[in-house]
């Protein structure tokens, strides 16, 4: 039987990011709910036992003072759980930066709330094309794409807004106020001092960043924090690589979810509206790629400075939705702003305008920051995982008080994810 209270929390520093580690949990058999804010007692009362809790943020995309604001409510919230481990889930390319998205404000932030002197953070997802020896980060270029470091990776390196110039994580965290982070690299995990590493992890206190560098890796470094989390709530940071290594110990077993059968998903039963804001080489590949989509392009100048235009948008999105799938495509003019957060916040408004008038099956959003601030503004309180569909961007189900949105299919999309066929895959085609 499912726990009445979770055992495990995380927070997501963005909401495409929340969904991966929701489909972890649930692929896990944990029954588990993504909350899109710190949930009301009726809200809590609606999800029922849970083993697992999460809270998506938008924590990537603030500066610290905002963050620490935020984040101390979100963890008296979760420390007032009871839960052994809360979960800050990064991005997997760590992209951050000491004004903005700081994982050093975070850990500062949060840590208060959870007196466990050691703070792991596990720096790799594998399944995702993300890999860290010897302290040092790589990531794919896309799915199953070259591998590079990621100071050097065609995307993350020039990131419009938290670009990776150091791919050394411990300087990188460092540099974002965590002092001395200590390292136990990938082959201390296997050979003969393995049994021993536990041991000597034992009197460790502060930030300890784990290498990544193969799937096996992550059972291993689940033990490790199983065992040091007994007794002492435990702060633990990284990508969903976290819950995959804590899959199978104590704090994650015996969970009742529903079986989720990994089958190619049928066509929705009405229209589905994607909403592209990523501007990764990745994403724009897959919308070239898109096709049975009526495609609207988005000027960000024209959406912020041209007024009535977001209306002419919305009428011609819902005229579209009555005869198919639409796909709404944030273009790159020249001089767009730099200001990604109110492009992404006005298309946020657009795709509320949009669902209030228009009945959809299913919702795609592209975007890490887009993703954040346009689910953030439907009426929607709650994700809980439907199915798999590709890593690190699953199916998820929409919580709502409002008829025409709950119940609804939701796929939130990074920029580095999916195959080439994606918005075909998502459209069930």
């Amino acid at each position: 039987m499912p726990n009445a209270l979770p055992r495990y929390g995380w927070y997501g520093d963005d909401f495409t990011g929340a969904t991966d580690t929701l489909s972890v949990l649930a692929d896990n058999g944990q029954r588990a709910l993504l909350f899109l804010r710190i949930p009301t007692p009726a809200q809590l009362t609606k999800a029922g036992s849970l083993d697992a809790l999460g809270i998506a943020g938008a924590t990537r995309a603030m500066p610290p003072e905002a963050m620490s604001a935020e984040l101390d409510l979100a963890g008296r919230f979760f420390a007032g759980l009871g839960i052994d481990i809360l979960h800050y889930k990064c991005c997997s390319t760590f992209d951050s930066a000491p004004h903005l998205g700081s994982i050093g404000a975070a850990v500062r932030a949060l840590r208060r709330h959870f007196p466990n002197p050691l703070v792991p953070i596990l720096g790799g997802q594998p399944n995702l094309g993300r890999y860290c020896l010897f302290g040092t980060l790589f990531a794919a270029a896309g799915t199953g794409g070259t591998v590079h470091r990621i100071d050097r990776h065609p995307t993350m390196s020039v990131h419009p807004a938290t670009p990776m110039g150091e791919a050394d994580l411990r300087r990188h965290l460092a540099a974002q106020g965590l002092g001395d982070v200590g390292l136990v690299d990938y082959r201390r995990y296997g050979g003969p001092g393995a049994s021993e590493l536990g041991e000597s992890l034992a009197g460790t206190a502060g930030p300890l960043l784990f290498d990544v560098a193969r799937i096996g890796d992550l059972a291993v470094i689940g033990r490790l924090i199983a065992e040091r989390a007994v007794g002492a709530p435990m702060l633990v940071v990284g990508p969903s690589s976290v819950a995959q290594a804590l899959a199978g110990t104590p704090l994650l077993a015996g969970g009742a979810g529903d079986a989720m059968v990994a089958a190619a998903l049928a066509r929705p039963s009405g229209p589905v509206l994607a909403l592209v804001g990523s501007l990764s080489p990745v994403t724009r590949a897959q919308v070239e790629a898109a096709s049975g989509y009526a495609r609207i392009a988005v000027d960000p100048l024209r959406l912020l400075g041209e007024a009535g235009h977001a209306a002419v948008l919305r009428q011609e999105a819902c005229r579209l939705l009555g005869e198919g799938d639409v796909m709404l495509v944030t273009d790159r003019p020249a001089g767009a702003p730099g200001d990604t957060a109110k492009v992404a916040a006005a298309t946020g408004e657009l795709l509320r305008a949009i669902v209030a008038e228009a009945a959809i099956a299913r919702l795609v959003v592209a975007g890490g920051d887009t993703s954040t601030l346009a689910v953030r503004a439907l009426d929607i309180w709650g994700l809980s995982h439907r199915a798999p569909l590709v890593p690190g961007a699953p199916l998820c189900r929409a919580h709502s008080d409002q008829p025409r949105l709950d119940g609804i299919d939701v796929v939130l999309k990074g920029g580095q994810m999916g195959p080439p066929d994606f918005f075909a895959l998502v459209a069930g085609r």
